[in-house]
């Protein structure tokens, strides 16, 4: 099936409802000819029975219709309905693939209805995606921010290469361009978190035309607007993730049981395609990218789709408030909730939402004094969630927040309190969920990706940062003089085993040295220690004696981020809230022990977020 607008011409298989084809600008195809027609522009999922291995999908239409033709749009729908008896890879979902070409549009609409059925049996699902697969010999440039664009390598350049510690990462030793040699290419060092995955894609020099992908709006993705994933990578790959494990693990995978119903709208996201004269910058494209990023967010929730799961903005709310923070140990005074994150989310405990997947998330930042303003929410019972950029812990309001139609709720002015036991004794980092304000190391000059070469916003994506603590580190494990040592220099920024010989690993135990001019022994002390990643890791925490067999704290093995290996700088967040007696402390001189108990890989480990010793409270 073709459709073509007179900007572009779109080529659809039938039933399947893959993208075989897209003309543009006098390119017969942007999508890779060499490939299978199945493997150049189509959806899949990842899922499996629990207990059993994973499965991989392609999601193929068995039936189509049009669903609207006229002057202004075409929309063409592609169902596949599940059946007991479907081949055992099908996940058991019916699924309803949209493509939209609209009049004067310069791209199409993807977007899908992924629904389950009551009664059916349990399963889990961990990835939702779609995929593009571009011209390699076409599309050498991609492009994700202002920051982050570059030539990348071909795909027989990996082929070539030599492979590192894992599979996605290669040491490019004879790239066909070889300005790329030496270099390490790595599909994780281009994630990106949510809030920021609003537009990528790739540049054709000749004739020069970019292909985008623009996601207009983050509510059908899942666990909030910091979680990170894929965006393109070498192929040329362009992918839009609505769910992944990635940054998190199986915690935020999709987990369906009893029988549960489910439905739920992933996009419409936009396939974006532009062009400039030949004599123009090919910067050009990047920055008209962006600009229709903007006017898309600007028109979310479209008024065009034909999809009664899809509400307009008539059949939506809003939520206005304004956020403070009362913690009489930084002032009597309230604060204003400056920038934080406030959102809705499915019903939960405080924190929930970072590991939610089933439902829609609507996010925004509050201006400086926390005024907030959520629009455009979908009909539906939601907890309201946040957190302050500086402050350690979740806010969540206290009921529900119930949307209907056209509601617009003023919650007024909502109150914050932080954990907090008592004064600060001294503290540790920046409480932002994030390792970046500690110590990242430089890359070895032989494994490195020379995009993040000079910017050191983004050192942590380099490969191999691990290994360098044993660098830094020969003999014996970090310690840290309060005080006198700063975090951004002596603080690493994970925590990770140490190899002794031969792919063995050994625990590390940092120290945390501090004086005490006097210990109340009849009061108590609180450590507050935030974590913002942890990967397959027992966090064991002693005060003043390394030799007690059994920690005066644990958390127990958590943790399945693997940002340590894929180049995050956080996963999930983690706050523990450990009461600490007075006569485990001394007057003097105290050292707090940490050990990552766990060492079977070397990519095993914490990135803290932030560490704060409190006293006793004050009258």
């Amino acid at each position: 099936m073709l459709i073509d607008n007179g900007l572009l011409q779109v080529i659809l298989s039938i039933p399947d409802g893959d993208v075989i084809g897209i003309w543009y600008n006098g390119i017969d195809n942007l999508l890779e000819i060499q490939n299978e027609e199945n493997n150049r522009g189509y959806w899949d999922v990842v899922w499996n029975w629990p207990g059993e291995p994973i499965k991989y999908d392609r999601i193929q239409g068995t039936t189509y219709k049009i669903v609207t033709q006229n002057d202004d749009q075409v929309e063409i729908s592609f169902v596949r309905k599940w059946s007991v008896s479907a081949n055992q890879t099908v996940v058991p979902l019916n699924i309803d693939k949209r493509y939209i070409v609209r009049r004067g549009c310069s791209g199409f609409y993807n977007y899908a209805i992924f629904e389950r059925p009551e009664g059916l049996r349990d399963i889990e699902m961990d990835q939702v995606r779609i995929v593009y697969k571009l011209q390699n010999a076409k599309f050498h440039f991609m492009a994700l921010s202002d920051a982050r664009q570059r030539d990348m390598p071909m795909p027989e350049d990996r082929i070539t290469g030599q492979p590192l510690a894992y599979p996605e990462a290669v040491l490019l030793t004879d790239p066909i361009n070889p300005e790329l040699r030496g270099e390490v290419d790595d599909k994780y060092q281009y994630s990106c978190e949510n809030q920021y995955n609003r537009v990528h894609g790739w540049i054709c020099g000749d004739p020069p035309v970019g292909f985008w992908m623009i996601t207009p709006s983050n509510e059908f993705r899942t666990a909030g607007p910091i979680k990170q994933d894929l965006t393109s990578h070498v192929g040329p790959i362009t992918l839009s993730m609505f769910v992944s494990t990635h940054y998190a693990g199986k915690e935020v995978g999709m987990k369906f049981r009893d029988g549960e119903p489910w439905k739920k709208v992933f996009g419409p996201v936009l396939v974006y395609l532009n062009s400039v004269l030949p004599e123009e910058d090919l910067g050009n494209l990047w920055q008209n990218a962006k600009e229709q990023m903007y006017v898309e967010s600007d028109t979310w929730p479209y008024s065009f789709t034909e999809s009664e799961d899809f509400p307009s903005s008539e059949e939506r709310g809003m939520v206005v408030g304004q956020l403070l923070v009362r913690d009489r140990y930084i002032t009597e005074k309230y604060l204003w909730g400056g920038f934080a994150y406030v959102g809705l989310a499915s019903p939960g405990e405080v924190g929930s939402w970072q590991r939610e997947n089933k439902g829609y998330q609507f996010w925004c930042r509050a201006d400086r004094k926390g005024n907030f303003i959520i629009n455009n929410i979908r009909a539906g019972d939601y907890n309201l969630y946040g957190w302050v950029p500086g402050i350690i812990g979740d806010y969540k309001y206290e009921g529900n927040v119930t949307i209907t139609p056209g509601s617009a709720i003023n919650l007024g002015i909502l109150v914050y309190r932080p954990p907090r036991h008592g004064p600060t004794l001294w503290e540790i980092g920046v409480p932002d969920r994030t390792a970046s304000e500690f110590y990242v190391p430089e890359p070895y000059p032989t494994l490195m990706n020379n995009l993040y070469s000079k910017n050191n916003q983004y050192r942590f994506r380099q490969y191999g940062l691990w290994e360098r603590y044993a660098d830094l580190y020969p003999r014996d494990d970090l310690v840290f003089h309060v005080g006198v040592d700063d975090h951004r220099k002596d603080w690493f920024f994970a925590q990770v085993t140490r190899n002794l010989y031969n792919y063995t690993f050994t625990a590390t135990t940092w120290q945390i040295v501090f004086e005490l001019e006097t210990v109340k022994e009849t009061a108590g002390y609180v450590l507050q220690l935030a974590l913002a990643s942890v990967t397959e890791s027992d966090l064991q925490v002693r005060f003043n004696d390394p030799s007690i067999e059994a920690p005066h704290f644990a958390t127990g093995r958590i943790g399945q981020d693997n940002a340590i290996a894929r180049h995050g700088i956080h996963g999930l967040y983690w706050l523990y809230s450990i009461p600490v007696l007075s006569s485990r402390l001394r007057s003097g001189n105290n050292i707090i022990f940490l050990t990552q108990a766990l060492a079977i890989n070397p990519y095993q480990g914490v990135m803290y977020d932030y560490i704060r010793l409190e006293g006793p409270p004050e009258l």
